[in-house]
């Protein structure tokens, strides 16, 4: 499940689940079956994470693994060590099952995702980046209860704290009981009542916040992925509750200079014809400085030359990806009298025949 060797070292197992829970966790990849999959590498790193549930599952192969409650095989795993710094989720969506943390109580917010554009110069070297957020958040003033000082509040006496008033008849021959359920009109379906709403938020719980997050940019971080910052989604919408969490999701800014290809870098160089013909060194801009690079004789229009490692750093690796140049070669539409009579000199020294506007072949000499 893992792609390591039988009797792989444990930092091996670790590093080989760290790149393949990044691949698959449904933070990052919104693809079907991507859970599913994340969930059994999981599952395969647990096991063989730890030596004596190993021992047994070497010994006794799946039907050791059928034993385990998801709590005896999760519980000792620290996912902060392994996935520091990208604060991916790992309490909650796919885990739920295995670790039975349902929360109980007051319902949890909702997550919010906002996209940060970041130039290409940040994801070589990683580092913090702003993002400003203006969400909903729980009143100070009232904690979120609506009430003055943070008075919880009242059952509605009309409704009797349900929401809803119900209306019945009964049609004696028959012996049918007709119920009419509508909206409490007092509370209008909230089931309570704020005898004295909280000035600040006029009693509804929450105010308009804007604030400015720092986010932690992993070095070499992939296009599309999302960074998780605990406890900045929206509010519980019952007091009490847990808020959610952001997501932010990375993109990489547009850049007129190079087009991002995973960890590489790929540029466009236009050179005149007699550079491609006569070969040439260009100065070529990196994201470190400028490079030469040597134009070899006889390039031909649409040739790729390679600059090697001088593209961007891969995401959770040591390696650089590289940089191609794709060279175009400049075809002049308009000669001067001089350039043309060059041009005429040498298609004559190359012996090739032409065909003249009247349809006439002639042999240059």
């Amino acid at each position: 499940m893992l792609g390591v060797a039988k009797n792989a070292e444990q930092k091996a197992i670790k590093d080989a689940f760290r790149n393949l829970a990044l691949k698959y966790h449904p933070d990052r990849n919104k693809e079907p079956g991507a859970e599913e999959r994340f969930k059994e590498i999981a599952e395969a790193y647990a096991v063989l994470s730890d030596p004596k549930k190993r021992a047994e599952y070497d010994a006794r192969g799946f039907a050791a693994v059928e034993e385990f409650s998801q709590e005896d095989l999760f519980g000792g795993i620290n996912f902060d060590d392994i996935f520091g710094g990208l604060n991916l989720d790992f309490g909650g969506g796919p885990f739920e099952g295995f670790f039975h943390r349902r929360r109980k109580g007051p319902a949890r917010g909702a997550n919010i995702e906002v996209e940060l554009s970041i130039p290409l110069e940040r994801v070589a070297s990683g580092g913090e980046e702003k993002v400003r957020l203006r969400r909903p958040s729980s009143c100070p003033a009232c904690h979120g209860t609506g009430g003055e000082g943070g008075a919880a509040p009242k059952a509605c006496d009309a409704c009797k704290g349900t929401g809803r008033i119900t209306r019945s008849s009964r049609k004696e021959k028959e012996h049918i009981l007709i119920q009419q359920i509508s909206i409490c009109p007092t509370c209008h379906g909230h089931g309570n009542i704020i005898e004295h709403p909280c000035p600040k938020c006029r009693g509804s719980g929450e105010v308009e916040q804007e604030e400015d997050l720092t986010v932690k940019i992993p070095k070499g971080v992939e296009e599309g992925m999302a960074l998780r910052i605990p406890g900045k989604g929206m509010p519980s919408p019952e007091a009490g509750g847990i808020t959610g969490d952001l997501f932010v999701v990375v993109r990489t800014k547009r850049d007129p200079r190079f087009e991002r290809d995973g960890a590489n870098l790929l540029r466009r160089e236009t050179i005149p014809l007699t550079d491609a013909v006569l070969g040439a060194t260009l100065q070529v801009p990196t994201l470190e400085g400028s490079v030469s690079v040597t134009i070899p004789p006889g390039t031909q229009p649409g040739a790729i030359l390679r600059l090697k490692e001088k593209g961007l750093p891969e995401f959770g690796g040591g390696r650089h990806g590289e940089m191609y140049l794709r060279i175009e070669v400049q075809i002049p539409e308009q000669l001067s009298r001089e350039e043309r009579e060059l041009y005429e000199r040498l298609r004559a020294l190359s012996g090739k025949p032409h065909k003249t506007s009247a349809g006439h072949w002639w042999q240059g000499t």
